[in-house]
């Protein structure tokens, strides 16, 4: 990876060009969102990642649910930080890459979760600016 490396524990709200090396700890349900926009149907599942400074709620869309599960080592490339109710997830969006990698990563440290704490002054980014909800 020639980009800098991130560490989970490095990560900050908003945080862009995230590249990281983490192991899948959990998975949640896969579940299914409609689109307000097109009205489309996609699939939704997000994992647990982590290394030893921190842990993460990854958010993967449609084809990447299937392709990761627990114990596995993955790498981002391009990803992004957002908040989803008042909470940090870790995204790839459109431009961003996952893949596995054969790294190990011995020690996840879940105690730092950062996708637990929850942000007090919850702001969305709508289609015309920042408003607060």
């Amino acid at each position: 990876m020639s980009a800098t490396v991130t560490k989970v524990g490095e990560l900050r709200t908003y945080s862009r060009r995230v590249n990281l090396i983490a192991k899948v700890v959990g998975k949640g349900e896969e579940r299914e969102v409609s689109s307000r926009s097109d009205g489309r149907t996609y699939r939704l599942a997000e994992l647990l990642i982590g290394d030893e400074t921190a842990s993460v709620l990854l958010t993967l869309w449609d084809e990447n649910v299937d392709r990761f599960d627990v114990g596995d080592v993955i790498q981002i490339r391009n990803g992004y930080v957002n908040l989803f109710r008042g909470s940090l997830r870790l995204n790839i969006g459109r431009y961003g890459e996952v893949e596995m990698v054969e790294d190990e990563i011995a020690e996840v440290n879940v105690e730092n979760d950062l996708s637990k704490k929850v942000y007090g002054d919850r702001y969305r980014q709508p289609r015309r600016g920042w408003q607060r909800d």
